[in-house]
């Protein structure tokens, strides 16, 4: 007895260790906080927010019928091995300082990280460029070659969109170095309780609703529209407003996709503010496991034709390893794809220049290494 009793006593303290051991990780600065005062009251008051937490607009299962999350993870720990590259990923490196004030140019640099400048403004969509994308910082690592840009990099920036918290689209050592050079932020309800905890001041934060919208100085409007995705940093999930965008200068205007499974949205956005010249939709990350909150190759055609789009830039691939897949398959799928004559895909290398008012520029097969 005296044995068993020290046996229980030791897992005790093990479970006892661990347990004081999470709480204490999970309260570090990286993980931000929750909505609370005045926020938390805004997001209750959202049409959009219900039994305790933010809804997506139809029924969306974390995981396909019949997928168990042990399934999930015996797959991830013992069965799962997605290709990654073994060279260094070539890339172009856009000075950003030096772009001439009448040129209107996307640079993407990688997974959903992108620099915009339009119509003289300057724009940055979920940056992470600290090398990973996890709370650990050995964990999801950034592919050899791919972490091309800093902070240190980057120019002032007018707009800042966030459009979740995730940490592969919110990484708080980026956004803490960013700081200084941001104008004003735009994201979904609820995400100002992390920038706060970041030292954000409040007043460069505009935190809206789906169907919110924000005029600017200079012709621009940003529209924050749906997605059909889910939100959180640690346990407790959708607790902030996971977003898409519009964003509309006075001679283009852009889709800015975020996150999302394919969904009755991306039509309903395509009325309303369509047709978008440029479409950024996320390929990558997919799995028929989670079909309803990341888009299967063919959907984001699906999804560009709904939006009545011109041009589609692929992006949530070619950084980070966070499903099954190879890491060149969205690239690959999304080009055999029997693509609508009527869609321009446009896949350039980390860093590359994009010309938004070139309809002719073609970029090569970078992935085929």
């Amino acid at each position: 007895m005296a044995l068993i009793k020290k046996i229980i006593v030791g897992l005790l303290i093990i479970i006892l260790t661990i347990a004081v051991g999470t709480f204490i990780f999970l309260s570090t600065e990286r993980f931000g906080e929750h909505p609370s005062g005045e926020r938390l009251l805004k997001a209750e008051q959202s049409s959009n927010f219900r039994n305790g937490s933010f809804q997506n607009l139809n029924e969306t299962p974390m995981l396909t019928e019949g997928v168990s999350y042990s399934k999930v993870m015996y797959e991830f720990l013992f069965s799962s091995k997605p290709k990654e590259p073994t060279v260094i990923i070539p890339s172009v490196k856009t000075d950003l300082n030096t772009l001439g004030t009448n040129e209107d140019v996307l640079i993407w640099m990688g997974h959903s990280t992108y620099f915009i400048q339009l119509n003289g403004k300057k724009i940055l969509v979920d940056p992470v460029l600290s090398g990973n994308a996890s709370p650990l910082s050995f964990t999801t690592k950034a592919y050899n070659g791919t972490d091309i840009y800093t902070t240190d990099e980057l120019p002032e920036i007018d707009y800042l969109f966030l459009s979740h918290d995730h940490w592969d689209h919110m990484d708080y050592k980026t956004l803490k170095k960013l700081k200084p050079k941001v104008k004003n932020v735009i994201t979904g309800l609820g995400n100002g309780a992390h920038l706060e905890s970041w030292g954000f001041n409040s007043e460069v934060i505009l935190e809206g609703d789906w169907y919110d919208s924000y005029v600017f100085e200079d012709g621009f409007e940003v529209h924050i529209t749906p997605a059909r995705h889910f939100s959180g940093r640690g346990f407790k999930r959708a607790q902030t407003l996971w977003s898409s965008f519009v964003l509309k200068s006075p001679t283009t205007t852009i889709y800015i996709g975020g996150d999302s499974g394919y969904d009755t949205h991306f039509k309903e956005i395509g009325d309303k503010f369509g047709p978008f010249d440029l479409a950024i939709l996320e390929n990558g990350q997919y799995d028929e496991k989670w079909r309803y909150i990341h888009m299967l190759p063919g959907e984001q055609l699906k999804a560009a034709t709904d939006l009545k789009a011109k041009t589609v830039l692929p992006v949530h691939s070619g950084k980070f390893t966070l499903a099954n897949h190879d890491w060149d398959e969205p690239f690959l799928k999304i080009n055999n794809g029997g693509i609508e004559k009527d869609i321009r895909v446009i896949t350039p290398m980390i860093g590359e220049q994009v010309n938004l008012n070139d309809s002719k520029q073609r970029f090569k097969d970078w992935w085929k290494l």
